[in-house]
């Protein structure tokens, strides 16, 4: 069952094609749109009017605030240090890693193929380059781009995207 019956969707969700996603213990806003092969897990937020490309993972502990759009295969992850097993060998469970959340600000846009490591915020209307991996705090209308991510010129001061895209 790719849609789980604890899976909250607002009102007027699109998913394009719901035997193609995987969705389980999260919450999807009124208006937002999913593409296929979108896996949301238990524990994401999505808010309202946002726009998820298809081939994109959401993992638990990550909050989309309103009119986001993720770009095509755009991976979040949740744990600074993954391992498959314990010091002692046996598998790892809940109990043996924490959670870093992740929070991403209204109106913020990231490119296809970008990296989002976890226990950062892209601020409110922030732009991620495409295949950028993002390790630390992005800075609210900011734009950056590369490995690692890095302010663009056009926008250390937090200049508004308008402007950016003028000077491009």
């Amino acid at each position: 069952m790719p849609i789980a019956k604890d899976v909250q969707l607002g009102r007027d969700v699109r998913i394009l094609h719901p035997d193609l996603v995987n969705l389980y213990g999260c919450s999807i806003g009124d208006e937002t749109r999913l593409g296929t092969f979108v896996e949301v897990q238990a524990g994401a937020t999505i808010g309202a009017r946002c726009k998820i490309s298809s081939h994109s993972f959401i993992c638990e502990g990550v909050n989309i605030e309103d009119e986001v759009f993720i770009g095509h295969g755009v991976m979040f992850t949740n744990d600074k240090y993954p391992r498959a097993t314990t010091a002692d060998g046996r598998p790892q469970g809940a109990a043996d890693w924490t959670v870093e959340p992740t929070r991403v600000g209204k109106g913020a846009s990231i490119g296809s193929n970008a990296t989002i490591l976890c226990g950062i915020t892209i601020g409110a209307g922030a732009i991620v380059g495409a295949g950028a991996v993002v390790t630390k705090d992005v800075p609210p209308h900011a734009i950056v781009a590369g490995v690692p991510a890095r302010l663009m010129p056009a926008s250390e001061a937090g200049a508004p995207i308008e402007a950016a895209r003028a000077t491009a």
